[in-house]
């Protein structure tokens, strides 16, 4: 059988041909993921596999799931092989990186549970196993560095205060806000949540570091220990 090509397309819908004439910025999400895998398989020419792997993200939106496939799922397309697969990968964690350095530059500070919502909610929302991160702010409560410090169950078994303290120290932080997600989709905290949530903060003021909030992330919703005065 003999490969289909973007060559068979009218060269005015051609993507590649179509970014030069009007700009990236004109193209669909399929058209710019075409040109970005540049051919397809025999059956199915680049345009075509493309929309084959934004079909994968449903029901997320667009190409935002591209970010959250993995490399099985992306070469059980067919035309990805492991070199395409890992390169639509490298794609997906760029552009999710890009998209956070914009999120800081646009907050600069977190003072609100809002505001660490924000910067949290595409990344952890649709993860199916829990991930803890822990920010360390300066003393305007700008953002020094965030730090994964447990993916599985989140527990005050697993994680540890010791940990959390040993990196605010490390960047030299005056302030920690805990961040974690619930692959239910449900924000509510759990006892286990609420436990952690004491230990750390009991940690904290002992020398000296406060625990300004401990957000939990759930489908396009949160809760804030802070704000619902629990903390």
């Amino acid at each position: 059988m003999e490969r289909k090509t973007m060559k068979d397309m009218p060269v005015n819908d051609r993507p590649y041909e179509k970014c030069v004439r009007m700009g990236a910025e004109n193209l669909s999400d399929e058209e710019l993921l075409s040109i970005i895998i540049r051919t397809g398989s025999r059956e199915f020419n680049s345009l075509e596999t493309a929309r084959k792997i934004l079909a994968l993200n449903y029901p997320r939106d667009g190409i935002l799931g591209l970010c959250h496939l993995s490399l099985s799922e992306l070469t059980s397309v067919g035309g990805i092989g492991t070199v395409k697969g890992v390169q639509l990968l490298c794609i997906g964690e760029l552009s999710r990186r890009i998209s956070k350095r914009f999120a800081v530059a646009e907050i600069a500070h977190f003072h609100t549970p809002e505001a660490v919502a924000q910067y949290y909610m595409e990344d952890m929302r649709h993860m199916e196993q829990e991930h803890m991160y822990a920010m360390f702010l300066d003393t305007k409560q700008g953002l020094i560095k965030d730090i994964l410090i447990s993916k599985g169950t989140v527990n005050a078994s697993v994680v540890s205060p010791r940990e959390i303290f040993v990196e605010a120290f490390k960047h030299r932080a005056v302030g920690v806000i805990l961040t974690h997600n619930h692959p239910s989709g449900d924000p509510t905290p759990s006892k286990e949540d609420c436990l952690l949530t004491r230990r750390v903060k009991e940690a904290g003021s002992l020398i000296g570091v406060q625990l300004l909030d401990h957000v939990v992330i759930g489908d396009n919703s949160y809760s804030s220990f802070k704000k619902e005065g629990m903390l």
